[in-house]
């Protein structure tokens, strides 16, 4: 990872290519959803296959299918279908951590469905069951993260620990990689070490940081951040906030001062205001975006560390019940791994054969269309 961080730093700096360095290893920790991401921002790698788009979903959902899915085949299987069945898919779907108001959302809509449709074997309740998922989650659009206004500014927000540096990271990379000028403003001036960690990021990716001393203001950095991408003429803001208790009140009400600033100097923005949430917390992380929106207006949620989580299934109460988008999902621990939310693409992949032979079908049934 080092030689490849070089070699970008080394073409910001001269404007030339540099031969590939080897692929950078990214070592893999006990529990993903329990440390900071190591992350690889190689440009390196493909990103226009189908293909490879579809594998990430898969792997990234592993976790959470394996829990998911293999109840939900038990109870599908070979059955006939009866009412009792609804009792034991409301316990599949609330240990998948969907959340009670969501679950029983989910049930009562199976229930009509087959009272119109009167099945006779319990395992098309599967393909209602996806009808009925993809529902919800296809409720709002999910417009691109970047619109046509410059500087484009998104402002990140989210508690302590969810990852949301390696999030802003990730949509650095990505921003970078369709050659579009980023510049990082570090208004987390509370966390410990928050400032040169984002400075880190900010080096390796060959952008540019705004920052001041630990401890001032948050606000007084945004604005400086607002009033140099002015200046400068870059296309994306992104600004780190401080991770704050959702439950403490003056420290949202810094965080609603940050937002006033920068609309104050650029009207119209903060253009997106994403939540990074921990899908590891399951329901947990709901009550958060329903504080931060209280607060903001929140325009999209980042579910973060999906691949590490059994606890995924928040990602529908999410879509159910906060009237925002979720925006992407993190699935991974490379750049590609953050990918966009598509509803269609989470439930194919949460529906995928658990077994190992997966992939040789997957690949089968995908290749004709490349």
């Amino acid at each position: 990872m080092a030689q490849w961080f070089s070699r970008r730093k080394k073409e910001v700096e001269t404007g030339a290519p540099q031969a590939p360095a080897p692929e950078p290893q990214v070592e893999s920790g006990p529990d993903p959803s329990s440390r900071e991401e190591e992350v690889d921002l190689s440009s390196n790698k493909p990103q226009s296959s189908l293909l490879v788009k579809k594998s990430v979903w898969r792997r990234g959902l592993s976790r959470l299918r394996q829990a998911f899915n293999t109840p939900f085949e038990r109870l599908f299987r070979g059955r006939p279908f009866s009412e009792e069945i609804f009792d034991e898919l409301e316990e599949a779907l609330l240990g998948a951590d969907v959340g009670g108001q969501t679950t029983a959302e989910l049930i009562a809509r199976l229930r009509e469905h087959c009272r119109r449709k009167r099945p006779t074997e319990a395992s098309v309740l599967k393909d209602y069951l996806k009808e009925e998922m993809l529902a919800v989650l296809q409720k709002l659009p999910n417009p691109p993260l970047v619109g046509e206004t410059r500087p484009w500014v998104i402002l990140v927000v989210g508690v302590n620990g969810v990852g949301k540096t390696t999030t802003i990271a990730k949509l650095a990379a990505r921003f970078c990689q369709e050659q579009k000028t980023v510049l990082l403003v570090a208004a987390d001036t509370f966390r410990a070490a928050a400032i040169e960690q984002l400075e880190v990021w900010a080096e390796r990716l060959g952008v540019e940081l705004i920052k001041h001393r630990s401890g001032a203001s948050p606000a007084a950095v945004a604005f400086d951040g607002i009033k140099a991408a002015l200046a400068r003429r870059v296309a994306v803001v992104i600004i780190d906030t401080a991770g704050r208790l959702h439950t403490k009140t003056p420290l949202m009400e810094e965080l609603k001062k940050v937002q006033r600033v920068i609309a104050r100097e650029l009207p119209g923005a903060p253009h997106e205001t994403l939540l990074v949430l921990d899908a590891a917390t399951g329901q947990n992380a709901l009550s958060q975006a329903q504080t931060f929106q209280q607060a903001l207006s929140l325009t999209g949620v980042i579910l973060a560390k999906m691949d590490g989580s059994a606890k995924g299934g928040v990602a529908l109460s999410v879509a159910g019940r906060l009237g925002v988008p979720i925006r992407c999902v993190g699935l991974g621990e490379q750049a590609e791994d953050l990918q966009d939310f598509a509803a269609a693409d989470f439930v194919e992949a949460l529906f995928a054969p658990v077994e190992g032979a997966e992939s040789e079908i997957y690949l089968d049934r995908e290749m004709p269309g490349q």
